[in-house]
């Protein structure tokens, strides 16, 4: 390693560190360990000139320390940043790698609160670029199942907008992954398959290309993908199992409804089997077989058992006392299809939120 000597303080004297320890050799010397290269780590005189006499090589590193005072007690970046003068990226880089401690343990954060006399020691290469490394994306929208080239499954948070209504809002789902996609590098934007009401959590598959987009809307067109959901309902249903068939149409409001009338509304299919009862709700396992807005709601809700939390479809009967979470009990947990450019087919789960987890004893 080339050499260097560290200038310290006073003029014309100098610090030397032990190439094995992480520690200043001055103001104080500590005990040098087993095969130090460097001859002059014994406790001498640090100022004198025969302390260099038999040194071989000096060590790469630079260690600086600092007591924090009152003056300068805060972030553990600011002190860093009075020891080195380096520029906040590089101090961030510095915290990354490791090269940082407070009190003998390593601080990985340049946000950690110092207090006086708290002894924070930096051990670096001034020659050398630390870079920060790359921070796993977390979004408070969504989390990611699955990633490719062509397909992104996220696990969506309840409370976010799938896309923006005629409101404009900004923060929707859809432009918290196009913003990680281009954050990523990739400089592509999420394309829209299908979406989940704003009080539904779960999965939801995008398409980062047209052609990807279209061949993934056509398996919806044709009922192939799997979509299974798990549902807290109000009060005890009729039967185990059963599927309810009914066209919905959109009201003035936007509200969906049954109609009789078929030319005035879509066909609905929901598929679904009891799993467990409780105390004024039952746990249901919740297929699609198509995919209108509100379906599983307005289903529920038609039969006298709405989702709970539903403040549209059966809003009093949606009621629970022990239902606290402002959201819908309504998860999306299992998303099925075939991959659009491999032909592979693909099964993606997310485990239950806790609110509904904690509710049905889980």
């Amino acid at each position: 390693m080339p050499s260097r000597r560290i200038r310290v303080g006073m003029p014309n004297r100098w610090e030397h560190a032990c190439p094995l320890s992480r520690e200043s050799m001055a103001p104080r010397w500590p005990t040098c360990l087993p095969g130090c290269a460097v001859k002059a780590c014994h406790p001498c005189d640090p100022w004198g000139g025969a302390a260099w006499a038999d040194i071989t090589k000096f060590m790469a590193n630079t260690t600086k320390m600092a007591r924090v005072s009152d003056e300068n007690a805060g972030s553990a970046g600011s002190v860093v940043k009075e020891l080195t003068s380096l520029p906040h990226s590089k101090i961030r880089g510095l915290f990354d790698q490791g090269c940082i401690t407070v009190n003998g343990e390593t601080c990985e954060k340049a946000g950690d609160r110092v207090r006086p006399g708290d002894e924070l020691c930096v051990n670096y290469d001034p020659e050398q670029g630390y870079r920060e490394k790359k921070k796993k994306w977390a979004d408070r929208t969504f989390s990611i199942v699955y990633e490719d080239e062509q397909i992104i499954v996220v696990n969506k948070s309840a409370g976010a907008l799938t896309v923006s209504t005629d409101h404009g809002e900004r923060n929707t789902l859809v432009s918290r992954v196009s913003h990680y996609l281009k954050h990523s590098g990739r400089q592509r934007e999420a394309l829209v398959v299908h979406r989940l009401d704003r009080g539904v959590s779960g999965l939801l598959v995008f398409a980062k290309t047209p052609a990807v987009l279209a061949a993934l809307q056509e398996q919806f067109k044709e009922r192939r993908p799997e979509r299974r959901y798990v549902a807290i309902v109000a009060g005890t249903l009729a039967q185990s199992a059963g599927t309810f068939r009914s066209y919905l149409a959109s009201g003035d409001n936007l509200d969906q409804f049954t109609t009789r009338k078929e030319s005035h509304g879509e066909l609905a299919i929901t598929h679904y089997r009891v799993q467990k009862v409780l105390d004024g709700a039952t746990v249901v396992d919740v297929r699609l077989e198509t995919g209108r807005r509100n379906q599983i709601r307005v289903h529920f809700a038609d039969h006298g058992n709405p989702v709970l939390g539903d403040p549209r479809y059966g809003r009093e009967k949606a009621m629970h006392e022990r239902w606290v979470p402002k959201r819908l009990a309504l998860h999306a947990a299992s998303l099925g299809f075939t991959h659009p450019t491999t032909g592979k087919p693909l099964l993606f789960e997310a485990r239950l939120p806790n609110s509904m987890a904690r509710f049905i004893g889980k």
